[in-house]
């Protein structure tokens, strides 16, 4: 199925995560910015806090849609060294390009937040959201910096995933809970017919509640 749009899919996704409905020992957490709809509408569902987990891409110069890798909160770096061999990328290439896109992820974290300090996961049933997964590098570096903050378990929930992206996820987290796996992926925005950009204004209200 093809969902409306981020806040659609949320809504659906909600509704396969009601065991976490109303408990006071979760969290949703929104990869920003595409995520953060569908997460409001999941945290909205379940009646539990929601929090914004920024996480950059590090995309191929020239190529940006091809992730070498990701960046997370926590100083946290996941990084496809295929990917950097095969576009003979360097430690120095790669730092750069690392560096560039954790100054952006600092900028979003004070930006989104509003002052307001982040929800910590510690203890806490952790479930990570993002409108969808195709390689899986943006979350795998969420999983990584949730990790280090000790939850009690982590969740990834993500209406449409990859089904190879989705099956390397179990071995990483407690659970995966997805509404569609095409084996056919194509992209993420593929699977919405309304796929417009997430703007920070929006991030901002939606945190706001």
């Amino acid at each position: 199925m093809r969902f409306r749009d981020r806040a659609h899919a949320g809504g659906l996704l909600g509704s396969r995560l009601l065991e976490y409905q109303r408990r006071d020992d979760v969290v949703v957490l929104a990869l920003p910015r595409g995520g953060v709809p569908v997460a409001a509408e999941v945290a909205k569902l379940l009646e539990v806090p929601l929090d914004v987990f920024p996480v950059r891409k590090v995309g191929v110069p020239g190529q940006e849609e091809l992730a070498l890798g990701a960046v997370a909160s926590g100083g946290v770096r996941v990084l496809n060294d295929a990917v950097a061999g095969a576009a003979r990328l360097d430690a120095g290439d790669i730092e750069a390009l690392a560096a560039r896109e954790e100054r952006e992820l600092a900028r979003q974290e004070e930006s989104f937040r509003g002052g307001r300090p982040a929800v910590s996961p510690h203890g806490l049933v952790a479930i990570l959201v993002d409108d969808g997964l195709a390689t899986g590098a943006s979350m795998r570096a969420a999983i990584a910096a949730v990790r280090a903050h000790g939850p009690a378990k982590v969740v990834v929930a993500v209406p449409v995933g990859a089904s190879p992206t989705l099956a390397a996820l179990t071995r990483e987290v407690d659970d995966v809970v997805v509404l569609e796996a095409p084996r056919r992926f194509l992209a993420v925005g593929y699977w919405y017919e309304d796929f417009s950009p997430t703007t920070d204004d929006e991030v901002r209200r939606l945190l706001a509640g």
